[in-house]
């Protein structure tokens, strides 16, 4: 007797793009909540203007490509590419720097290569870096955190400071706007103060940045998440805060007045969203297994070397687009070799 059977494949996929992307903005939600808890409502501003203008770049480019719009924009890429750019801007921003970045991100970095899948370098890092070199005035613009005692801007105020350009009565811009932690420790260690003498502030929290270690447990939660999922693979992210750890506990021990400590690298900054949601980028990553550890040991050995001795005080986008360039030579030189094969000497 013969049975019916269906053609291959018997299993639907389970990891297709939209899906991919789907679940890795669920999972961004946690730090995205925590990020606009602590800085106010230019964070859901940033969001919306970054995505908005990445969609509509991406629906543009690709009308002019001649490429299905409707298809491509559900994949979900551009939407990721605008979220992940808008939540690394200071909330106090203009309206013009997520749109600059954003169409810097989807029509030159993503299209001029080709679109999803040909773009060597991350998409929304690429975005962030042109802004902060081109704008550090306005790439500044962090207000202080809550829990600072300072008073927050209402809706209406970050409207009219971010899309007017214009500040409350009698409100001078330095009363609202003040260093992120990495900035402030990086100020501070240049004056000779001590790591000791620099916790005492009040913009540091008990083990990083005021306000920034939730914003950083936040997206680790998130993390967590997506590597439960298997939505993205563990070496990236244990490499790059194994690289960071590694870094920051070497130079602590032989000193710890005057370097920082490994807890305030690991979760200050954009550390833990740089580990989890751009680093591990399928498109511009290393994709082999022993590949993945080596290009996250690098980034984080580069946000280290950048965060003490370079110019910016965070260097997660810097380390990520420098390791994008390794990534190919890092994949040929980590190949697996094929089963029932000899390792080639070529």
């Amino acid at each position: 007797m013969e049975f019916p059977t269906q053609s291959s494949p018997y299993l639907p996929p389970r990891n297709d793009v939209g899906r991919l992307m789907l679940t890795v903005i669920l999972a961004l939600i946690p730090g995205a909540l925590c990020l606009m808890w602590f800085f106010g409502w230019g964070v859901l501003f940033n969001l919306v203007i970054a995505t908005a203008t990445a969609v509509a770049g991406e629906a543009l480019i690709l009308r002019l490509r001649h490429r299905p719009v409707r298809r491509t924009l559900m994949d979900g890429s551009a939407v990721l590419t605008g979220l992940l750019l808008g939540l690394a801007l200071p909330p106090l921003a203009p309206w013009w720097i997520p749109v600059v970045g954003a169409l810097f991100a989807i029509v030159v970095a993503k299209h001029l290569y080709g679109g999803l899948g040909y773009n060597p370098f991350n998409p929304a890092m690429v975005g962030f870096v042109v802004l902060i070199i081109s704008f550090p005035l306005q790439m500044t613009q962090w207000s202080a955190p809550a829990g600072m005692g300072q008073e927050s801007l209402s809706f209406v105020e970050t409207f009219r400071m971010t899309m007017l350009e214009t500040l409350p009565a009698d409100t001078p811009l330095d009363t609202i706007t003040m260093a992120t932690p990495l900035d402030r420790a990086k100020s501070d260690l240049s004056q000779d103060l001590t790591w000791t003498e620099i916790k005492t502030n009040p913009l540091f929290g008990s083990f990083g940045g005021l306000g920034w270690q939730w914003i950083n447990a936040a997206f680790l939660l998130g993390g967590l998440a997506l590597l439960q999922q298997r939505a993205i693979a563990w070496q990236i992210p244990a490499g790059m805060l194994g690289g960071l750890f590694l870094m920051s506990l070497f130079f602590y021990i032989g000193d710890s007045d005057t370097f920082a400590s490994p807890a305030f690298h690991l979760f200050s900054g954009a550390t833990m969203l740089g580990a989890f949601f751009i680093a591990t980028d399928p498109i511009s990553a290393a994709t082999t297994p022993r590949g993945r550890l080596y290009f996250g040991a690098g980034i984080g050995v580069l946000i280290y070397i950048i965060r003490t001795w370079g110019g910016y005080p965070d260097g997660v986008a810097f380390g990520v687009l420098l390791m994008n360039m390794a990534a190919p030579t890092i994949d040929y030189y980590t190949r697996p070799r094929v089963f029932g094969h000899a390792k080639s000497d070529e």
